[in-house]
């Protein structure tokens, strides 16, 4: 039986959502600019792929949330650890490299660890907002994990976890904010900005655009001149989505895709499904709402397991409500729009949002976070 040389300098990456394809696509690209020869084959999406070597599957494009969705991906999963198996015995990568998405990842560490390959974890999963005994397993796991939040380091060392916070990734990847001045003498009359963020997944499309859309309708009844862009990701079918709204579309309301955050960043209120979108806002400094509704099984589950006051990323961040969270029935377009007449009727308050989100944003770190975690993780490969 003939067998396959294994690629001297080969690195596995595996990432399974749309934002870990964001974050690792950064991180490829810095670890080939640290060092030419690097080889990677990778599990990921679109973002990546081009980037990549040897290119397994667009496991992104196919990801699951939740507690039960993931479920009905089993046979896929399944299928594809078979192959990063198959890969590893063959191949002998020098280093694995896992990005977010727990459930799929921690069975490919489990298996890096069984053949001794050393592994690393770049933006480490939430656990510490839900199912924390999984920190221990993440400490057994990988040789270091690069957190993403300032908190994150000395929550991980409870559990022997090797935690380094070297900044968030986002902000490598993120314009600097727009000055704004919030001197508005006549808000009814104003052509307000308002963008709509329903979500990566299409549960989560499905379950708030039609919500999001007809809280803009509400708010034009005030606000006349409030022109509306819904962010779409690259390949998304805007055909699609706007049967989901159910209804003729209203001239000033656009889909539009936004993949540098030029035009996102000049919005002026946002209603954003719960996720990566709210941090990616708050360091834009646009102020925002923030909803989400789960499938109902999800829901009742999340509701005994997660351990933290807020959903939103910036709420947890602020230890505080900064942005309102409005969840599952309390997601009415009634509700968001409420909370976008209030901000476009005394915009002081849009300005004092925006003041703390930027508070937020320097909390952060500095740009040049997937440069550092590649020469921390490339010099941790040479010691061995």
């Amino acid at each position: 039986m003939s067998t396959v040389t294994p690629i001297t300098k080969n690195i596995l990456i595996v990432a399974g959502d749309v934002s870990g394809d964001l974050h690792a696509e950064g991180l490829i690209r810095a670890l080939k600019e640290a060092d030419p020869e690097i080889k990677i084959t990778a599990i990921g999406g679109k973002r990546m792929q081009p980037l990549c070597d040897r290119f397994l599957f667009d496991l992104a494009s196919a990801g699951a949330s939740g507690f039960v969705e993931p479920l009905k991906k089993m046979p896929l999963w399944v299928n594809l650890l078979n192959q990063i198996r198959t890969y590893m015995e063959t191949q002998n990568p020098i280093a694995v490299i896992v990005v977010d998405f727990y459930g799929f990842n921690h069975q490919v560490l489990g298996m890096a660890q069984h053949r001794h390959i050393p592994a690393y974890y770049y933006v480490t999963p939430q656990v510490w907002a839900s199912r924390q005994y999984r920190a221990k397993q993440l400490a057994k796991l990988t040789k270091k994990m690069f957190v993403i939040y300032p908190f994150e380091t000395a929550f991980h060392k409870k559990f022997g976890g090797n935690a380094v916070f070297l900044g968030n990734p986002l902000l490598d990847i993120l314009p600097a904010p727009l000055d704004k001045t919030y001197n508005i003498p006549h808000p009814k009359n104003h052509p307000w900005k308002l963008g709509i963020l329903p979500g990566s997944r299409m549960g989560e499309i499905k379950r708030l655009a039609p919500v999001f859309y007809q809280a803009f309708k509400r708010v034009l009844k005030e606000f006349p001149h409030t022109e509306a862009s819904m962010f779409l990701l690259p390949d998304a079918d805007e055909k699609e989505i706007a049967k989901l709204i159910g209804e003729p579309l209203h001239d000033q309301f656009h889909f539009v895709k936004d993949k540098n955050y030029q035009l996102r960043r000049q919005m002026d209120f946002l209603l954003a499904c719960s996720g990566t979108a709210t941090l990616e806002n708050a360091l834009l400094g646009v102020p925002m709402a923030v909803a989400y509704k789960m499938f109902l099984p999800t829901a009742l589950i999340a509701g005994l397991v997660i351990k933290v006051r807020y959903i939103s990323l910036v709420n947890l961040l602020a230890d505080k409500p900064l942005v309102k969270e409005l969840i599952q029935f309390r997601a009415t377009p009634q509700a968001l729009a409420a909370e976008a007449m209030a901000m476009f009727q005394n915009p002081q308050l849009l300005a004092a949002m925006r003041d703390e989100l930027l508070q937020l944003r320097a909390s952060l770190g500095e740009p040049g976070v997937a440069k550092r975690a590649a020469q921390a993780i490339l010099d941790d490969i040479q010691k061995k």
